[in-house]
């Protein structure tokens, strides 16, 4: 099998339950690019979250790619063009937010290099034994600053590449049927992770992006790995000519796979090129 490219999910994937990425699966991932293989990340974080796992791994260097915001934005790394871009108009933006009052949720939404939400200090929500501050830690990891705004819908008045909710796991199963229903047809709506839920324009998903510019490059389908462990890289793992599950990814996820590989936490992206790079 021809392998050109590689796409890699981060958070559950790339990175370890330490959100860092491994020696071995960095060295690992520059030999791959060494030989002429491109990688791509694809996240649902914005792009500046992005960017530091980009640079560790010299995508910059060898003519990378990101996919950001769960495929809303693709950026080529070498020059910085944004490749494909897409976003959720503002009617529709605020007809979400306005939704989302209705439950026991944090939203927030991007604007410039801040995470906007009207109280940065909501309740924290248990995770794995944590209490998660949702805010800080998606600031954090998009490499934003937090800002607080009065009512989010009023300000929420242009289009975005996102709207991202956070809550309980068990309460945001629980009404995730409630979440998506009146936005079927209009938007895309997913989990991306236990504890966050996102909005895209219609059609908007990590597959949809790597098919609006891949195919330009000379690399299709069945030349490209993709790798992943969240009900949103269900997608591109699908879209893909190999398609891999992280040994902690969801059922649903492995189910959909080719391979199923070993945890984040075991290297499980070296293990995966093992199989197929050989």
């Amino acid at each position: 099998m021809n392998i050109k490219a590689i796409v890699i999910d981060i958070d559950g994937t790339l990175l370890t339950n330490k959100r860092i990425i491994s020696p071995l699966t960095k060295k690992a991932l520059i030999e791959a690019q060494e030989k002429g293989i491109k990688i791509i990340l694809a996240s649902g974080r914005p792009t500046p979250g992005m960017m530091r796992f980009a640079k560790e791994l010299e995508l910059d260097k060898n003519n990378g790619f990101l996919v950001s915001y769960n495929g809303a934005v693709a950026t080529n790394l070498q020059t910085n063009e944004i490749l494909f871009s897409k976003t959720l108009s503002a009617t529709m933006a605020a007809e979400i937010i306005q939704h989302l009052k209705k439950f026991d949720l944090v939203t927030m939404v991007y604007k410039d290099d801040y995470v906007c939400v009207e109280n940065a200090y909501p309740k924290p929500i248990a995770f794995r034994d944590v209490k998660l501050e949702v805010v800080r830690y998606e600031a954090h990891g998009c490499n934003m600053l937090v800002s607080e705004v009065k009512d989010l819908v009023e300000f929420a008045n242009y289009p975005m590449y996102k709207i991202l909710s956070a809550g309980d796991p068990a309460y945001l199963k629980e009404i995730e049927q409630e979440l998506k229903a009146p936005f079927i047809g209009k938007a895309n709506s997913m989990f991306t992770s236990d504890f966050f839920f996102e909005y895209t324009d219609i059609g908007i998903d990590k597959a949809y992006a790597l098919d609006n510019f891949l195919p330009q490059l000379g690399i299709n389908p069945e030349n490209l790995m993709a790798i992943g462990d969240g009900q949103n890289d269900m997608s591109m793992i699908q879209y893909a000519g190999v398609g891999v599950a992280m040994g902690n990814a969801k059922p649903e996820v492995q189910n959909v796979a080719d391979f199923v590989t070993k945890t984040n936490d075991e290297d499980g992206i070296v293990h995966a090129l093992e199989q197929y790079l050989k």
